[in-house]
C-alpha cells in the first residue's frame, strides 16, 4: 500500500489495541515495523499521535501511512511442505471461525530481529490475505499451551472483544517454589516494564507511576510437594506482559524454571527444568454461537516438572476455581 488512507474502527472492534487492529488487516507487518510507524508519528488516531497499546473506540478515524508490501507467496521465503505439516500438527481445534493451536514452549508467537521461526510465520500454512488466521492474544515464548486465533477479521474482532471485556476465562497450570499462604486468593499489584529488549522485565509499581498498569491474578493451590513446591492454577483477569511470572515472584513464590523471575530459592529446584507454566485451557463465547472450551495437553516441559515433584494431572479439577466462585455467591 503506497498511499495514505483514512480508515474507521468497526463497532465490533471497540476497545481493541491499535497494534492488534493493524495486525488483523496487515498480518505481514511484524512488531518491529509497527512500532517504528507508531514512534515516528505516521499513524494517527482522530488526528493525534498514538502508541501501540492505544485502545480504539468504535468510529475512530485511523490515519494509515504507506505500508510495506506483503511478501510474494511465490518467493523463496514461503513455507516448506515440512513447515506446513508442522503448523497443521499443532491444531487443537478448528472450524470456520476459530483456530486453536497447542503452542510448544520455546516457539515465539511473533518474530523480531533475531527470531525467524515463529507462530505468525507458520500461519501462512492456512493461506494469505483474508485466509490467514489472526492472533487475538499472546503467550510468552517459553509458555506452552492454548493459543487462540480468529480465521476472519470479524471472528478475530469478536474473540478479541471477549478478552477485552473479561469474558474469556484462561486457566494456566504452574509449579512454583514453596507453599503460598493463603492457599488461594487474588493478587492485585500494578506492574510496570523496566529495562530494554532482552533485559526488559516487569516489576510491581506504585499505582501513581505513569508507566504502571493494574494487574489482577487469581490463584488456587492444587497440590503440594511438601514444603518445596506447589502445583498451582492461575487465572489472569488482566493481560499484562509476564503478569503471572511477575505476580508469583512478587508474593515470594516464583515459577520454577524461569530465568528472568527466579530467585535464590527457586534456582536449585529449577535445575534441569524449563519454565513450568502452561496455558491449560480457555473458555469463552464462540464468535458464532454458544461457548468454546479448548484444553491443551501438558507439554513435555511440564511433564518433567510433574515427574520431578510427583504431581499428577488427575489432582486438578476441571475448573479449579469453581469452589472460589461458589464462595463469592
Amino acid at each position: 500500500m503506497k498511499e495514505v488512507r483514512t480508515l474507521y474502527v468497526d463497532g465490533g472492534e471497540d476497545g481493541v489495541r491499535l497494534d492488534r487492529w493493524f495486525k488483523r488487516r496487515w498480518p505481514h507487518l511484524n512488531h518491529v515495523q509497527l512500532n517504528k510507524l507508531f514512534r515516528s508519528g505516521q499513524v494517527r488516531v482522530d488526528g493525534s499521535r498514538a502508541k501501540a497499546d492505544t485502545k480504539l473506540a468504535a468510529g475512530s478515524q485511523i490515519r494509515v501511512p504507506p505500508l510495506p508490501d506483503a511478501p510474494d507467496p511465490a518467493d523463496k521465503g514461503k513455507l516448506s511442505a515440512r513447515d506446513i505439516a508442522y503448523a497443521r500438527s499443532l491444531v487443537l481445534y478448528e472450524d470456520e471461525d476459530v483456530l486453536a493451536l497447542n503452542k510448544p514452549a520455546g516457539l515465539a508467537v511473533q518474530g523480531g530481529t533475531k527470531t525467524t521461526k515463529h507462530i505468525d510465520k507458520l500461519l501462512s500454512a492456512w493461506g494469505e490475505g483474508v485466509d490467514r488466521p489472526r492472533l487475538v492474544h499472546r503467550l510468552d515464548r517459553d509458555t506452552s499451551g492454548v493459543l487462540l486465533l480468529g480465521k476472519s477479521p470479524a471472528a478475530a474482532a469478536k474473540l478479541s472483544g471477549a478478552f477485552a471485556r473479561r469474558k474469556a476465562q484462561k486457566t494456566y497450570w504452574a509449579i512454583v517454589v514453596g507453599n503460598p499462604h493463603p492457599t488461594e486468593g487474588v493478587i492485585e499489584l500494578h506492574l510496570a516494564k523496566r529495562g530494554v529488549n532482552d533485559r526488559e522485565i516487569v516489576v510491581p509499581a506504585d499505582p501513581k507511576d505513569k508507566d504502571a498498569s493494574p494487574a489482577e491474578t487469581e490463584f488456587v493451590t492444587i497440590s503440594r510437594a511438601g514444603p518445596r513446591a506447589s502445583f498451582m492454577a492461575l487465572r489472569p483477569h488482566t493481560g499484562r506482559t509476564h503478569q503471572l511470572r511477575a505476580h508469583m515472584k512478587a508474593i515470594g513464590h516464583p515459577i520454577l524454571g524461569d530465568p528472568k523471575y527466579g530467585d535464590e530459592k527457586s534456582a536449585p529446584l529449577s535445575e534441569g527444568l524449563k519454565l513450568q507454566l502452561h496455558a491449560r485451557s480457555i473458555l469463552l463465547p464462540h464468535p458464532s454461537a454458544g461457548m468454546l472450551h479448548i484444553e491443551a495437553p501438558i507439554s513435555p516441559e511440564m511433564q518433567a516438572g510433574f515427574a520431578k515433584f510427583g504431581f499428577s494431572e488427575d489432582e486438578a479439577e476441571q475448573n479449579p476455581f469453581a469452589r472460589r466462585q461458589t464462595k463469592r455467591r
